[in-house]
């Protein structure tokens, strides 16, 4: 395949390095007719500024019946409803191997960006997200330093079809007492790269990238948003800084502005590829919390955005999917670049 580019138009697979998984791309597929499900856009229009039926506003009351003090900036509070409690109770089992469970203590938080109810990360100032990057930077340090902790995920679903069942401008942070699948796959990836070549993967990976230039959605001097080789997800995307930094606390004030800015431009262009407010999944990749140093980790975001073909046909992972291995039509290149023309459209507010 090597200076051919005529196998992108044909069915292939692509290798994730980050997990070690392999994906089917079948480009040929864009050219099929659609008679699925076609579902509604969900486009809201205008929101308020202020909800007073919101229980995440300010002064309102909560779901579980607290109460939000009127925050004015980022606003943090332990999840009413957290799938984790720090308190679990020790507990095993483990019948032959085959049936085996583990307790598993943790901490559930959310975390607002804003008092506004109005904003999404796309609307935001990028000196306002840097803000809210800020608190996730003190949040991953407290809840990392508890001994109990190895692993901090922060993670943001946004709009209703990603599940998000607030509208309110927020995400989540669970921290776990083991490190969950996904993010053990990229420890694993990431500690063979670093033993085999004494070097970081993400900071090769990225160098790669810049190189080709084709994949690149949008770059500043300290962070750039790609469509990853590997991409699943029809308009899936990274966001890496270009230092290496192993988690958000060891970036410098600069390298986070850069990084927001980025998620910035990111969440604004997708707003843009169908003309309404663009679902996705986030979350934040850092090293584990278990005391280590893991030079072998580079911090990264992931975006999981289900669109497919219109605001109103999105990508499920069904069938094959399930049975097989992830499959897409649109080549991440075409991808990147439909992202990339749109990053250069004026930003929000």
């Amino acid at each position: 395949m090597n200076g051919d580019t005529s196998w992108r138009g044909r069915p292939h697979r692509r290798r994730n390095a980050l997990t070690g998984e392999w994906i089917l791309v079948s480009p040929q597929r864009t050219a099929r007719p659609w008679q699925g499900e076609t579902g509604p856009a969900h486009d809201h229009g205008s929101k308020p500024l202020y909800d007073p039926t919101c229980y995440l506003c300010p002064g309102n009351s909560r779901a579980g019946g607290a109460r939000n003090p009127p925050y004015t900036q980022t606003f943090v509070f332990d999840n009413d409803y957290a799938a984790l409690t720090p308190d679990t109770p020790p507990a095993e089992i483990d019948a032959r191997g085959l049936l085996v469970a583990r307790a598993e203590r943790g901490i559930c938080r959310v975390v607002c960006f804003t008092p506004r109810h109005d904003l999404s990360i796309a609307q935001m100032t990028t000196p306002a997200i840097a803000g809210v990057m800020d608190a996730w930077t003190q949040q991953y340090a407290e809840l990392g330093a508890r001994p109990e902790i190895n692993s901090v995920l922060i993670f943001e679903n946004h709009g209703e079809a990603m599940g998000a069942s607030n509208p309110h401008p927020h995400a989540q942070i669970w921290a776990n007492e083991s490190m969950p699948n996904e993010p053990a796959k990229e420890q694993a990836a990431a500690a063979a790269y670093f033993s085999a070549h004494g070097a970081c993967l993400l900071c090769a990976y990225l160098a790669c990238e810049l190189a080709a230039g084709e994949r690149i959605v949008f770059a500043n001097e300290q962070a750039v948003a790609l469509v990853p080789f590997w991409a699943i997800w029809p308009y899936e995307a990274l966001v890496v800084p270009r230092d290496h930094a192993t988690g958000l606390d060891r970036m410098s004030a600069d390298a986070r502005i850069g990084f927001a800015d980025a998620l910035r431009a990111l969440t604004a262009a997708y707003d843009r590829v169908f003309g309404v407010p663009f679902p996705y999944s986030m979350g934040l990749h850092q090293r584990p919390t278990d005391g280590a140093a893991h030079p072998e980790w580079h911090a990264h975001a992931h975006y999981f955005p289900p669109l497919l073909r219109s605001a109103t046909i999105r990508k499920y992972m069904v069938g094959y999917e399930m049975l097989g291995m992830p499959q897409r039509d649109i080549t991440p290149e075409s991808a990147a670049e439909r992202l990339r023309a749109l990053t250069a459209a004026p930003s929000g507010s």
